[in-house]
């Protein structure tokens, strides 16, 4: 694969994980083929899919230039990338923030699955994730600007939280900027900071645990029993549920009681957990693979529909979007 076909790839992968986990149906609780939301429909997550790829193209590409040493692992630009991601999906379509999450994870991705194989000659699960770490790892107090800016072109302050006493400021803090750049905090310092009430922070801060041992292993077990890319889809996706409890969902329940992001999250874990539970039951009727499964699977969605948007499993999502990425670069046909 020339250096042209390989960044081409790269972004074909990206867009393709991100049409496929939105196409997934049903997801409990997600805007799916037969399932809108008020603010945001199927087709918008259609159009963001596509218009994430310039972004996932252009992170490709620094991977390569790292790989030939062109480029230093501090110089890819992740937030930069991240941001424009952010922005031309905003631009594609008027549903409001449907791939920031995704945007989060699959731009390191990107341009550690060019630079994997660059060095290798091919893209393993095992390489890819050395070279995830190594990236976000080596991100700049710039970075982390660049990702505070993409999360406020994305969302509203009531929706976030907020964060006191910690080196990184508050997402919404005015002197925000000013603080990261003065006191030398990192993309990574930021990351792992969160990862205790985020999932994707926690992502980032782990070399993207979560999508490789979970989403990955999973979406390969089940395509590799079914054939069938919308079960895997949807089976990774409970299981990831299942496991993880969603710090979206728990993020929007706990801030109803409390400003603190930290202390609003564990209260909203605490009053999810019912939804974690209801993934493992559904997995372990069979799912979309028998009938006793795939009616309790309707019933799953149908309650957390009707609960409203603040219970849609949109952290679930985006990991399930990852693993999907992950298993295409490392040559998941279908």
């Amino acid at each position: 694969m020339n250096t042209k076909g390989l960044v081409r790839h790269v972004r074909s992968c990206a867009q393709l994980a991100a049409v496929l986990e939105a196409s997934g149906w049903p997801k409990p609780g997600n805007v799916h083929r037969t399932k809108q939301h008020p603010d945001a429909r199927y087709e918008h997550f259609l159009a963001g899919s596509i218009a994430l790829g310039s972004s996932a193209e252009a992170a490709a590409l620094k991977g390569l230039l790292a790989a030939k040493n062109r480029v230093d692992l501090s110089k890819i630009g992740l937030g930069k990338l991240v941001r424009k991601a952010v922005s031309d999906i905003a631009e594609s379509h008027h549903g409001g923030n449907t791939h920031l999450g995704v945007c989060l994870l699959f731009i390191p991705l990107a341009a550690a699955a060019a630079k994997s194989h660059i060095e290798t000659g091919a893209i393993s699960p095992h390489v890819l994730r050395s070279n995830v770490k190594k990236i976000i790892e080596s991100t700049t107090p710039k970075d982390a600007v660049a990702i505070y800016q993409a999360i406020a072109l994305a969302s509203s302050p009531h929706e976030m939280g907020k964060v006191d006493g910690d080196r990184a400021p508050d997402l919404y803090d005015k002197q925000a900027k000013r603080k990261i750049l003065a006191d030398g905090v990192t993309l990574f310092d930021v990351m792992k900071q969160a990862s205790s009430y985020d999932s994707i922070a926690r992502e980032l801060a782990t070399g993207m645990e979560i999508s490789f041992e979970v989403g990955y292993r999973k979406m390969m077990e089940t395509f590799d029993t079914s054939r069938d890319t919308n079960v895997a889809t949807v089976h990774t996706f409970l299981q990831i549920l299942a496991m993880v409890p969603d710090t979206f969902i728990a993020r929007k329940i706990g801030l109803r009681f409390d400003s603190d992001i930290r202390r609003a999250v564990d209260l909203g874990r605490k009053e999810t957990i019912w939804i974690s539970e209801t993934a493992e039951q559904v997995l372990q009727l069979g799912g979309l693979t028998t009938k006793e499964g795939e009616a309790s699977l309707w019933e799953f969605d149908g309650k957390l529909q009707s609960l409203g948007k603040d219970y849609s499993p949109g952290t679930t999502a985006d990991l399930t979007a990852t693993a999907l990425m992950i298993a295409l670069l490392c040559g998941l046909k279908f």
